[in-house]
Order: C-alpha cells, then sequence, then structure tokens
C-alpha cells in the first residue's frame, strides 16, 4: 500500500466558507476492578485482532449481496454517504444503468471488514478500515493515488447551542468539554467508536487535543474522561442520529435530547441542503481536527482491474465537491496513526467506560508531609499539596451528575484535634450546599487545599471511621467507595495503632452484603504502599502508587478508570 500524500486545501467550508483559523471479589470489585487500563493496552498492542473477532460475524458475503446486480464483473462496496457518488460514476462506465459490469453497494465499513469474502474495490470512510481488515482477512488492497475524497469532522449542534462552545466555525474540544462539564452545553451524544469511522476518529481526535492542553498525562486523561462521562449516549449511529434530528421540529427538544455531536462536514452538508426544520451549524475543533478519507482500494485478486481504473476516473472532483466532500485535505489536521491498535485503544476505553450510580468518600491527607517540595511536570517548583490541589480540581470534574460526594482531610495540627474533619458534607454531587452546588463546594475545597506546617497523620483511624460512616449509605445498584490519597504512614498523633491491631479491626468489620472498597492512591516515594495495599485488598479494593508527585494526576486516571471498569 503506497503511502497517501497530503495537499493543501482548495474548496471552502459548506457553512462559512473558510476554514479554521490556526490555533496555539465480590460483584461490586468485578465491577471496580474489570478491565483496568493496563489490560487495554496489552489488548491493543497485540494488534487488532481481538476487535475483529469480537464483532458479529457477517453470514453472507457483502461483496456477494448485489442483488439484480449479482453478475457483474467488478464488485465495489463504498460508505454509504459516498456510495451515490460512486453509483452515478458506474453508470457512465454501465452504459447509463446501474446494472452492467460494474455493481456498487452501499455498506458501513465495520460490516465490510468483518466480512467473510471481501469486494474488489472498497472505498470506505476512512483509511484505518484497511488496515484493520487486513488482520482478519486474506485479501489485500492495493491503494496508489490519493483518496477520492477528505471530510473534516466537525461539531454539529443547533444554532442555539452552538454559542456555548463555539465562536462561528471555530471551537476546540478543550472548549466542549468545558462547556459540557459546567451544563451550559445541554447534551452531547458520541458515534459508536468501534463500529463508526467518526467515532474512532473523533475519539482520538479528543486524546490527541487533551495531550496538548497539558504536560501532565494523567490530567490529559483526567479531561477526556470528563467529556466521556458526560456523554448522552456513546453508541449513536451518525446517519440515525440526522435521521432523528430531521423528524424534529423544536430545536430547544434537539438541544437536550441529542445536543452536539461530531459528524462529517459532507453529512452536515447533506442535512443543511435538505432544508430540514431544526437547523445544525458546523464548527471545526482546532485542537484536534482530523478527517475521514475515502481511499480508492483495489483487491490484488481482482481479475478486473482495468474495470476499476475505469470506475475511478468517472469519478470526478465536480462529481465529489457537488456532493459536499473536499477533493484535498484541510491544512493543520492531525495525522491518523498508521497503526491501528494506536486508534482502537481509545475507543475501547471509551467504549468499556461505565456510567454507574456512586457514593464516594474522598480522604485527602492533610499532614505537614504535604508541604515537601515537589515540580510538575513542566519542572516548576511547587509542593505536594500544589500537585494535589491542581490534580483535585481536574478530578472534580469527573463525578457525574449521578454521583453522591464528600471529602474529609484528616491530620492532626494539634495534640487534641479530631482525627478528621468534614470539609464538604456528603451528599448529591448536583444539590445546593448555600449558594453553590455540591460539586463546585468540592472544586472550591480542593482548590484552597493547604497542609499546616505541624500536623501528624491518623491514617488507620480515619479509615476505619470513613468506612463506618459509608456502610450504612450501601444500597443496591450503587459503588460505594472511599477514596484515599496520602504520602505517608499512619503515626505522630494520639490515633496512631500497630499495622496489626488496625487491619485486624478492618477485617473484622467488612460486612459481605454492604461492601465498602478502598481505592488508596501513595502519594509519593515515601508512601507505605505496602500497607496501602494491604489495606486494600482487606477491602476488596485497589492500591496505586504515585511514587513521583508529579504522577499524582496519572494515578487518579487509574483510580476513576478502575471504578468505571465493566465488569
Amino acid at each position: 500500500m503506497s503511502e497517501l500524500v497530503r495537499r493543501e486545501p482548495q474548496p471552502p467550508s459548506p457553512e462559512h466558507g473558510h476554514e479554521p483559523d490556526e490555533q496555539p471479589p465480590s460483584a461490586v470489585m468485578r465491577v471496580l476492578l474489570g478491565v483496568s487500563i493496563v489490560l487495554v493496552l496489552v489488548l491493543v498492542a497485540s494488534g487488532t485482532a481481538w476487535w475483529l473477532y469480537s464483532q458479529e460475524p457477517v453470514e453472507q458475503s457483502a461483496a456477494r449481496e448485489a442483488g439484480p446486480c449479482s453478475q457483474a464483473d467488478l464488485r465495489v462496496i463504498a460508505a454509504p454517504e459516498i456510495a451515490p457518488v460512486v453509483q452515478a460514476a458506474a453508470r457512465t462506465v454501465n452504459g447509463g444503468t446501474d446494472c452492467g459490469p460494474i455493481a456498487v453497494i452501499a455498506q458501513e465499513p465495520d460490516a465490510t471488514a468483518t466480512a467473510s469474502q471481501q469486494p474488489d474495490v472498497w472505498i470506505p470512510s476512512s483509511s484505518s478500515w484497511l488496515r484493520i481488515a487486513l488482520v482478519g482477512g486474506s485479501t489485500a488492497y492495493q491503494v496508489e493515488d490519493e483518496p477520492l475524497a477528505r471530510s473534516p469532522i466537525v461539531l454539529a449542534a443547533p444554532a442555539e447551542v452552538a454559542g456555548h462552545f463555539a465562536k462561528g466555525d471555530q471551537t476546540s474540544w478543550i472548549d466542549l468539554m468545558a462547556g459540557v462539564a459546567s451544563r451550559r452545553v445541554p447534551a452531547m451524544t458520541m458515534p459508536d467508536p468501534l463500529h463508526t469511522s467518526v467515532g474512532m476518529l473523533a475519539v482520538y481526535a479528543i486524546h490527541t487535543a487533551m495531550a496538548k492542553s497539558t504536560p501532565d498525562a494523567g490530567i490529559a486523561q483526567l479531561r477526556a474522561l470528563t467529556l466521556r462521562s458526560r456523554l448522552k449516549d456513546v453508541s449513536a449511529n451518525p446517519a440515525a442520529l440526522l435521521e432523528k434530528v430531521a423528524g424534529q421540529t423544536d430545536a430547544t427538544a434537539v438541544a437536550n435530547d441529542v445536543g452536539v455531536f461530531p459528524i462529517t462536514e459532507q453529512q452536515l452538508t447533506t442535512y443543511q441542503r435538505a432544508g430540514n426544520a431544526v437547523r445544525l451549524t458546523g464548527s471545526f475543533p482546532a485542537d484536534g481536527l482530523i478527517e475521514a478519507d475515502y481511499p480508492y482500494a483495489v483487491s490484488t485478486s481482482t481479475a478486473h482491474r482495468d474495470l476499476a481504473d475505469r470506475l475511478r476516473a468517472a469519478i470526478t472532483a465536480p462529481l465529489l465537491t457537488d456532493a459536499g466532500f473536499r477533493p484535498y485535505a484541510m491544512s493543520r489536521t492531525i495525522a491518523v496513526p498508521e497503526r491501528s491498535d494506536k486508534l482502537l485503544a481509545p475507543a475501547l476505553q471509551w467504549a468499556q467506560y461505565r456510567s454507574m450510580e456512586f457514593q464516594v468518600l474522598l480522604l485527602i491527607d492533610a499532614s505537614s508531609s504535604m508541604n515537601i517540595k515537589a515540580t510538575d511536570k513542566t519542572g516548576k517548583a511547587t509542593t505536594k499539596a500544589g500537585l494535589l490541589r491542581r490534580s483535585g480540581l481536574d478530578a472534580a470534574r469527573l463525578f457525574g451528575d449521578e454521583t453522591s460526594i464528600g471529602m474529609w482531610l484528616f491530620g492532626t495540627p494539634a495534640a487534641d484535634s479530631p482525627a478528621h474533619t468534614e470539609a464538604v458534607p456528603f451528599g448529591p454531587i448536583t444539590a445546593q450546599l448555600g449558594a453553590k452546588s455540591r460539586r463546585d463546594t468540592l472544586a472550591t475545597a480542593i482548590g484552597e487545599y493547604q497542609a499546616p506546617t505541624l500536623a501528624g497523620t491518623p491514617l488507620f483511624q480515619t479509615i476505619l471511621d470513613a468506612q463506618a460512616a459509608m456502610r450504612p449509605r450501601v444500597k443496591p445498584q450503587t459503588i460505594t467507595l472511599v477514596i484515599v490519597l496520602s504520602d505517608g504512614t499512619d503515626g505522630e498523633s494520639k490515633y496512631a495503632m500497630p499495622k496489626k491491631t488496625f487491619l485486624d479491626r478492618l477485617k473484622k468489620q467488612q460486612d459481605p452484603k454492604r461492601p465498602v472498597p478502598i481505592i488508596a492512591v501513595g502519594f509519593g516515594p515515601d508512601a507505605d504502599m505496602t500497607t496501602l495495599t494491604d489495606m486494600a485488598k482487606a477491602t476488596d479494593g485497589k492500591a496505586i502508587a504515585a511514587k513521583d508527585p508529579a504522577d499524582l494526576a496519572s494515578a487518579m486516571a487509574k483510580a476513576f478508570l478502575a471504578a468505571h471498569a465493566p465488569s
């Protein structure tokens, strides 16, 4: 397969007439632990066969479903949105009829990729499908020239919503994430990332944009998960979405039900030309602009290469531009990775993420050791407490609206200090606490967090009290957790106790009918990971090490991934 060379764009945007400007042990634990991010990466690192063999089989060869044209010499399968253009071109070769030496079938690429027999010519909506199909099939394809067409992924939304995250036809995934997290954008829907080109490419673009937004991989992960956790639907079909919106007359209802969704520019243009009642606008995410391309792939085993060449010549630029496609690449687009596992890894993570009702009690170490100097990923000097404030603010956005939450600080700045204090009272994250929501109160408490100059670490007593406080709250179909972040060991307070005494008490108070797992994040190289692991195991929880203080955000991202992984 020869290299596909990108060129500068020529045709204008169909909506605004210009391109975007460049811008700088129990059922509970089966749910909790499930498939961690490590397993995700192991799966995809070995290739894409896992994807192919997990799909529903196509009972009949896609290449043979040509109906009355079943005797055609050249069988062509094209993505549904470009199929009408290919069919029109085929008629010129067929002498003006649909049935002749060339038969063209419209079919989604994921169905073609898993078919037992492959077509003579395949025009999927992304070159990535050729590499995915190659893992599980014997048919080899040759792509000698530029793709037939391209279409950038745009963010479509009713005009009334677009102003909350876009300026004209310009936006960013970061702006969309902020809008969705703050509820300025009422809803977002996502096409299926494992079965649609739009979903797969959009998820990759989101992760790329979040990685550009910060040098800290953990914070980038949390930002991507924030957007994922707020999705109205994660497995929509793009064509079905547009059909659904086309059947509506109330833009407000569409905004609340479907909201913002990624789609190809060509699909949006086709919708706009139809004059539907609900007007959709499109905006280009400048921090992660990615294109669907439409390669013209010819099977190396076809006996009718001459027909394939004649069909390609008949698919002219005017036909493509009239249908809303771009014959050239846009500038500043991000490259789709050559390795398909790099594309599928974030798609699998998104597909497996579970939105569930959670009850969470956060325990934050407020001992004096949190004032130890540290550096962030950029090399900037700060303290462990400073890193926690920044990472915690990103984590606070991740909790879904179905979460109930509270936060305790534990530390003893004086001899008679209690083991812990309540920084945020427990309750629904969307409920009001005075003039603010609990979510905003949580963010404020984390942002204002300070560690005293001298304070002991009553870790063990705080864990025992937290489990006792959360156990009566356990209820069906809800995950109840204690998440503790500590940089040291239990000690230097009147609540200190031997480790064996603590573990014995912890095990004794466990109730299999009302489990409260502990997710323990060890913060810094001096964290006692052995003890944190022992307490996590005793509760069917998980211990995660952040030995480098700058890795705190990555550790917190792993904790959330574990909590949201499938059973």
